[in-house]
C-alpha cells in the first residue's frame, strides 16, 4: 500500500516546525536538535554535484543526525544506480530517457522529475589563445561533428584567419548528461560526436586539460569556468543573432541558445516514505534557487519551483519530457503547465 506524500511532507513539516522553535534560545544559540536522523544516498551528475553538495550541506547544518551523501557517477552513471535501486536522488544534466524510464519500470522505480536550476554550458580555451573571443554554432558544428574525426585537427581549419595552432579537445564523457545535451544542441544528433577527444565525466579534469594545452577547447557547466576563472578563457557563441556570453540574464532572457538548460533531481518515490527524504526534498526546493545561483548557477523563476512543489504534493510521477529527452530550448513553466494538467 502506497503512502500518501501529503502527509508524508506534512508530517516533515511539523518536524522542522517544532525543531526550529527548539533550536535557538532568546540569545540565538542553539539548545535542541532535529530529531531526523538516517542517511540520503545521492548521486549522478557531475554538472549538477555543486547544487546536490550545496543544499545537502545546508539541510545538515539544521539536521546532524542525517548524513547526506553526494557522489558523482555522471548522469548515466547515476540513472543505472537509481533504476537498480542503489541511491534515494540522482542528479541528471538532462532529463531522463526512454531506456532509463524502461528499466526503472522494470526494477519497480517509480520517481518525482524535480527541476532545480538552469545551467549554460561554457566553451572555453585557454587563456593564451588570443585569435579565439567567439564561435559559431556552426563553426563549433563543424569542430565536433563525427565527420571531423581525424580531420579538423587544426585552429587554422576551423575559420580563416586562425593560426597553425594545434586544436586539442577537451568534452563531456559519453556517460555524462552533458555529452548527450551538447551533441543535440550542436550536432543536432543526441551523442553523434567526434570520438578523437579527451572526455571525462569529472569536469574538474577537463577544467585542468584545457588550462594546461594551449590550442586547446573545451565545454562544461558554468559553474566550472566560474570556479576557475584565472585558468581559463570563456568564449562568446553566436547562434546567428551576434555573440553572447553565458550569464543569468542571457539564459532567463532566452539569448544563450541553443546551450543553456535546465538541471534535474529525480527521487525514489520510495525513499519519500522515509521523513528524512522528504524533509530534503522540501529543503531543496525552498532553497535551491538561492544555492543554485551561490555555486554559479541559474535559479529556476519561483512559479516553477511552485509546480513542482505541487507536482511532489500530488505524486505526480514519470518524466514531463516524454521520451524525448533532451530538448533544445524548452520552457520549463510551459512544459509542467502542460503535463501537468494532462495528468
Amino acid at each position: 500500500m502506497k503512502l500518501s506524500i501529503g502527509w508524508i511532507l506534512a508530517a516533515s513539516v511539523a518536524v522542522l516546525t517544532l525543531a526550529a522553535c527548539g533550536t535557538q534560545s532568546s540569545e540565538g544559540s542553539k539548545t535542541e536538535q532535529s530529531s531526523l536522523s538516517g542517511t540520503i544516498r545521492i548521486d549522478g551528475s557531475s554538472t549538477v554535484l555543486p547544487i546536490s553538495e550545496a543544499v545537502a550541506e545546508e539541510f545538515a547544518k539544521n539536521h546532524p543526525n542525517v548524513q547526506p551523501t553526494v557522489g558523482k557517477s555522471g548522469t548515466g552513471g547515476g540513472f543505472k544506480k537509481f533504476a537498480n535501486g542503489e541511491i534515494d536522488i540522482t542528479g541528471a544534466s538532462r532529463p531522463i530517457r526512454e531506456d532509463e524510464d524502461a528499466l526503472c519500470k522494470k526494477n519497480g522505480i517509480e520517481y518525482i522529475e524535480i527541476p532545480i536550476a538552469y545551467d549554460a554550458m561554457a566553451v572555453v580555451v585557454n587563456p593564451e589563445n588570443t585569435w579565439c573571443d567567439s564561435l559559431t554554432v556552426a563553426e563549433l558544428k563543424k569542430i565536433w561533428e563525427p565527420a571531423a574525426q581525424g580531420k579538423i585537427t587544426n585552429w587554422s581549419q576551423v575559420r580563416p584567419g586562425f593560426p597553425n595552432e594545434r586544436l586539442v579537445l577537451f568534452g563531456a564523457g559519453t556517460d555524462s548528461g552533458t555529452f548527450d545535451y551538447f551533441t543535440a544542441a550542436i550536432v543536432g544528433e543526441e551523442k553523434a560526436s567526434r570520438g578523437d577527444y579527451t572526455g571525462s565525466e569529472d569536469d574538474d579534469i577537463l577544467v585542468q586539460g584545457v588550462s594546461r594545452t594551449r590550442g586547446a577547447l573545451g565545454y562544461f557547466g558554468l559553474a566550472y569556468y566560474e570556479n576557475n576563472q584565472d585558468k581559463l578563457k570563456l568564449v562568446s557563441i553566436d547562434n546567428g543573432n551576434g555573440p553572447v556570453k553565458p550569464s543569468r540574464e542571457t539564459v532567463l532572457d532566452g539569448t544563450y541558445q541553443p546551450l543553456a538548460r535546465p538541471l534535474f533531481l529525480y527521487v525514489n518515490v520510495k525513499s519519500l516514505e522515509r521523513p528524512e527524504v522528504a524533509a530534503f526534498v522540501q529543503f531543496c526546493l525552498e532553497n535551491a534557487g538561492k544555492l543554485a545561483d551561490e555555486v554559479g548557477y541559474i535559479g529556476l523563476p519561483e512559479q516553477i519551483y511552485e509546480l513542482i512543489r505541487q507536482r511532489v504534493e500530488k505524486r505526480i510521477t514519470g518524466s514531463a519530457f516524454g521520451a524525448h529527452g533532451s530538448q533544445v530550448g524548452v520552457k520549463l513553466e510551459d512544459l509542467y503547465k502542460i503535463e501537468e494538467g494532462s495528468n
